[in-house]
């Protein structure tokens, strides 16, 4: 048998880290994930529950916030439960094994500015370093 889920979404709200009795972490929250449509019609999304335990849910709760783009992977489980209408409920949800950056931070944060590069400096703007050839080089 085989349970594999591997997604990318956005996150919906900011992932908040809690700690269950024992000390383990945990932090459970959904990622917007865009459904294939046909041309000419609108986009669609379904909203996934993601659970991350341990050093995955810290990762994700320090890194990652609403709006971000992350990449899960992890397998699909179900919990089942009483309601407090007595009524017999199944929860579906995604337990990853794995988080990743899936843009970068530049284009995560609208209106940020792009890193220095030396790209951007005129050829008179460097200085020669004295004393010092290519054979001095460790690389």
């Amino acid at each position: 048998m085989f349970n594999l889920v591997v997604l990318t979404g956005r996150l919906t709200a900011d992932p908040e880290l809690k700690t269950t009795p024992s000390g383990v972490s945990v932090t459970t929250f959904s990622i917007a994930v865009s459904r294939r449509y046909k041309a000419g019609e609108e986009t669609q999304a379904d909203f996934i529950n993601i659970v991350a335990w341990r050093q995955t849910a810290e990762f994700i709760t320090k890194y990652f916030k609403r709006g971000s783009m992350i990449g899960i992977e992890g397998s699909i489980q179900t919990r089942r439960y009483v309601d407090k209408d007595g009524k017999n409920r199944t929860v579906f949800e995604v337990i990853a094994n794995n988080a990743q950056f899936v843009e970068s931070k530049r284009d995560s944060a609208p209106g940020s500015e792009a890193p220095a590069s030396f790209s951007n400096a005129s050829a008179n703007e460097f200085t020669e370093v004295a004393g010092e050839s290519d054979e001095d080089l460790p690389f």
